[in-house]
C-alpha cells in the first residue's frame, strides 16, 4: 500500500517501462486488458501477491489469473493438454482463460492459486498489456482493479475511484474493448465452463467439437475453482434488479434495445457493444445512489456473460444474508 496517490502512467515506452520497474520492485500496478483493467503483482512474489488481495479487500480463498505474453510462456507453469493447444491456438492472444494443473516446480506464490492444485493463466490481446508484459519478463498475477464484489472498471478513472492510494500505479490506455471479464475453461479433466465471459461459448463449442460441460455456482467457499464464481460479485453499492419491463418508482433505469431508458447498453441490440458498456453505466448510474433495474438481456453469445454478471450483482450481498 502506498501512502500517495497513484502514478498515472500512459501506455508509451517509458510508461510501459515504469511499470515493469514497479513490478519488478514488487509494486501493484494497474494496467488495460481488452476485458477490463487488472490489478497485477509479479505472481512469484508472495509479498506483493498478498498486496493485491489487501488493496482489494478479496477473500484468500478467491485464485488469481496469472497474465502472460506467449503460449510458451505459459507453458512453463503448467501440465498442457491437447484441448489446452486447440484453444490456445484458436483463442491466445485473447478473453480466454484456462485452468490447468500446476507443473513441479512453478515458482510462484501459493497465494495465487489460493492453495489449489490448478493454476488459472491467459494470454491478453490488448497491444499495451502484451508490450508490459513482454517487458517484465514474468508471470503476472492480476485480478480486476477495484475493490472485491464491486463493479469492474474498464477505465483508469474506475480504477483510481476504486483503489486510490492502495496501489502504485495506473497504466492508462483508455476503455476496454471487451468490457467483460475473460471466459474461463477448466481443462484438469473434460473442458468445463467455469465462467461464461468475453469469448462466447459458440466459439468454445466450434473449437473443441463439443460443448464444454456446465458448472454451477459454487455455494461455499471450499468449491470454488476459478476465480470469479462468488454468487454475489461485480456488484454495485444500491441494490440491483434484472429482467425489468419497467422502472419502479425510485429506481434508474438500464435498458437494452429500442426503449426509453436512463441509460442504454446499446439502442440497436448489439451485444458487443452492451458488454463494452456493462460496467461503465453501472458505474455511471451507481453513483446516482438509486436501485437499478435492468431490462431484460438475451442469454446467446455474450448475452451469457452480460446476465452472468448481472445476476452475481443482483445477488444477496454477504454482510446482508441472514446465518444459516
Amino acid at each position: 500500500m502506498t501512502n500517495s496517490l497513484p502514478l498515472t502512467l500512459q501506455a508509451d515506452a517509458p510508461g510501459i517501462a515504469e511499470a515493469a520497474a514497479l513490478f519488478g520492485a514488487g509494486q501493484l500496478v494497474a494496467f488495460p486488458t481488452e476485458t477490463v483493467y487488472g490489478l497485477g503483482a509479479d505472481a512469484r512474489n508472495g509479498e506483493a501477491v498478498a498486496a493485491i488481495y489487501a488493496a482489494k479487500g478479496r477473500p484468500s480463498f478467491n485464485p488469481l489469473i496469472v497474465h502472460l505474453p506467449s503460449v510458451r510462456a505459459a507453458q512453463r507453469y503448467v501440465i498442457w493438454t491437447d484441448d489446452a493447444d486447440r484453444l490456445a491456438q484458436a483463442f491466445w492472444p485473447g478473453p480466454l482463460t484456462l485452468v490447468l494443473p500446476l507443473r513441479d516446480g512453478h515458482g510462484l506464490s501459493s497465494l495465487v492459486t489460493a492453495g489449489l492444485s490448478t493454476l488459472a493463466l491467459r494470454v491478453p490481446e490488448k497491444t499495451s498489456a502484451q508490450a508490459l508484459l513482454e517487458a517484465f519478463g514474468g508471470p503476472v498475477a492480476a485480478p480486476s482493479a477495484n475493490p472485491s464484489g464491486r463493479i469492474s472498471p474498464t477505465t483508469a478513472q474506475h480504477v483510481l475511484d476504486g483503489l486510490g492510494n492502495k496501489i502504485a500505479a495506473v497504466l492508462d490506455d483508455g476503455p476496454c474493448s471487451v468490457g467483460v471479464e475473460s471466459t474461463i475453461i477448466g481443462l484438469d479433466g473434460p473442458p468445463a465452463l467455469l465462467r461464461a465471459g468475453g469469448l462466447p461459448l459458440e466459439a468454445l463449442e466450434a473449437a473443441l467439437g463439443t460443448p464444454p460441460e456446465r458448472t454451477s455456482t459454487p455455494e461455499n467457499h471450499t468449491d470454488i475453482t476459478a476465480p470469479g464464481q462468488l454468487q454475489s460479485h461485480y456488484a454495485p453499492t444500491a441494490p440491483l434488479r434484472m429482467n425489468a419491463d419497467n422502472p419502479q418508482p425510485g429506481e434508474v433505469f438500464l435498458g437494452f434495445g429500442p426503449m426509453a431508458c436512463d441509460e442504454n447498453l446499446s439502442e440497436s441490440g448489439d451485444l458487443h457493444e452492451a458488454a463494452a458498456r456493462l460496467f461503465d453505466l453501472l458505474h455511471k448510474l451507481d453513483a446516482l445512489g438509486l436501485p437499478i433495474a435492468v431490462a431484460p438481456v438475451p442469454t446467446h453469445g455474450l448475452g451469457r456473460a452480460i446476465n452472468d454478471r448481472l445476476a452475481r450483482a443482483a445477488a444477496p450481498r454477504p454482510e446482508n444474508r441472514q446465518p444459516s
